[in-house]
């Protein structure tokens, strides 16, 4: 049974949140906990112990020292409540905020000359986010390159010019959607963004989510499918199928927006360089549209 916070932790916990609130910083991560340097050389001892045991011990006798040994881990870490304390104290600044246009604003503004992680070094502009704030559909990808960072807008490059003709071939205008990245600052020499810098950067893209509450998510290349499903899946396994996706952070009391549904396509940038996967990636593409009622126009049909 989860322990309850003791009165005087909950109001000196709801303190310390309230004073990062007010410092900008919303977005709070637990780590797991770490045994006391005793039980840990007592688990490790146990399963050498066990990995030890003669090939003639049962296995009766392997699984009640695991069990002997998980039962006494339990009894020196107690659980976490699961009442969250972070979502009793002030909600993100963009909750109260009915159009999502504004909202967008205010999460941009939240964002600020953001130095959290070591990609603002080598940036020239934030790379926030473009597009329509109602969109149905939105496209992530993974992180600004050069073109994109001289002018502060996501996919305007080669990428992004094949992204619009994607767009234009479901019959639709680069303005009717909305375009972000997981990370807002471009990697070094265009590489894959660590996973330090997305999980600093990708809160942001979740409010953004949910500011917008689109109906359908397009993730576009692996890293992308990979940060907001959590799954380290390859992306042939991760085509093709729907997924139903609510950001984490959004207000869980919105019964106008039960959450989005979530495609994984190739991002433009690969399919430059295999141009035989657009097939593919039009196959998608199609799902999507069915999903949204969108009948494509007579040429890209043609």
């Amino acid at each position: 049974m989860p322990r309850t916070f003791d009165p005087d932790l909950r109001r000196a916990l709801a303190e310390r949140v309230r004073y990062y609130h007010e410092l900008g910083i919303y977005d709070f991560y637990r780590r797991e906990p770490r045994l006391p340097d005793s039980m840990e050389t007592a688990s490790a001892a146990a399963e050498v112990g066990s990995a030890s045991l003669s090939s003639t011990s049962s296995r009766a006798s392997q699984s009640e020292l695991r069990e002997e040994m998980a039962a006494r881990k339990s009894a020196v870490v107690p659980t976490i409540a699961e009442d969250n304390i972070f979502e009793i104290v002030t909600p993100k600044p963009e909750h109260g905020v009915a159009d999502p246009a504004a909202a967008l604003k205010v999460i941009r503004e939240d964002l600020g000359d953001c130095t959290r992680c070591k990609l603002y070094k080598g940036r020239t502009k934030i790379v926030f986010g473009v597009g329509n704030p109602s969109a149905e559909l939105m496209f992530v990808g993974e992180g600004p390159g050069a073109d994109e960072d001289a002018q502060g807008e996501p996919f305007v490059g080669r990428a992004g010019q094949l992204l619009n003709n994607m767009i234009l071939a479901m019959g639709l205008q680069r303005e009717d959607v909305y375009i972000a990245n997981v990370v807002k600052c471009r990697p070094p020499g265009n590489r894959t963004p660590e996973p330090d810098e997305c999980e600093t950067c990708s809160p942001f893209l979740m409010r953004q989510i949910a500011a917008i509450k689109p109906k359908v998510v397009v993730a576009l290349g692996a890293t992308a499918a990979r940060n907001l499903l959590a799954m380290n899946s390859s992306l042939g396994d991760l085509r093709g199928r729907w997924y139903d996706f609510k950001p984490a952070g959004a207000p869980g009391n919105d019964s106008a927006w039960p959450g989005a549904r979530l495609a994984v396509t190739y991002h433009p940038a690969y399919l430059l360089r295999d141009p035989r996967q657009k097939g593919e990636a039009w196959k998608d593409l199609q799902m999507v549209m069915k999903y949204l009622g969108i009948e494509p126009p007579k040429k890209a049909v043609d």
